[in-house]
């Protein structure tokens, strides 16, 4: 209940201060639970992914330093996000998720880059997806990279790939998760070129002011 009621506020706000969103491929949206990846290029990226593949639910991994705030630890457990330790993630950081996909109606947003700075993609989501026996949803986000930006009204677009599968049987080792990373990696690409064939992402971390 509480997590329809934040959609709607963050659906309503969102079109109040930018209002120029555009969702492509969600015909490509699995039936059931699933995990929806993408490249990490904005804070709220996540909020529009949530927003663009609804009427899903979606739990989240939030930074543990987020829950010592009581306040912010209610909405965040309310909105099915879960701690989990950047620098010294446990076996929850797996076996949470694992458990609230199989057991859960809710589907889950993961970056594999883990942060806004970073491109590299790593293996955690696909250990997840195996374990829990769902696909994974390549997703991108293009739009601007910063909150600020959202008000000068340039357009959002969310688009969806095919979904990716994992046998229960196959075995993840180093070299059968670089084969699955670059087909994520070549699809986030594609997506990205049929939006927009001369969109660069540039981490606005990395520009001089």
């Amino acid at each position: 209940m509480f997590y329809s009621f934040v959609r709607v506020v963050a659906r309503c706000f969102l079109f109040l201060i930018h209002g120029n969103v555009r969702y492509r491929n969600k015909e490509k949206l699995p039936a059931g639970n699933y995990i929806l990846v993408g490249p990490h290029r904005a804070w709220f990226d996540m909020i529009y992914f949530a927003l663009a593949a609804s009427p899903k639910k979606f739990s989240f991994m939030a930074k543990s330093e987020l829950f010592k705030n009581p306040i912010l630890r209610f909405i965040l457990v309310h909105a099915n996000a879960f701690p989990v330790d950047r620098k010294h993630p446990g076996p929850s950081a797996i076996k949470t998720p694992v458990k609230w996909l199989k057991q859960r109606d809710l589907s889950l947003i993961m970056f594999p880059s883990g942060t806004r700075h970073s491109q590299k993609l790593k293996g955690g989501a696909l250990l997840i997806a195996k374990l829990a026996g769902v696909p994974l949803v390549p997703a991108v986000y293009q739009g601007p990279p910063t909150f600020k930006q959202l008000f000068l009204r340039k357009r959002v677009t969310i688009s969806f790939g095919d979904p990716v599968y994992i046998g229960r049987k196959e075995r993840l080792t180093d070299e059968g998760q670089q084969k699955i990373l670059k087909k994520l990696h070549t699809t986030f690409d594609e997506l990205d070129k049929e939006i927009d064939p001369t969109y660069q992402y540039i981490d606005p971390k990395t520009i001089k002011k």
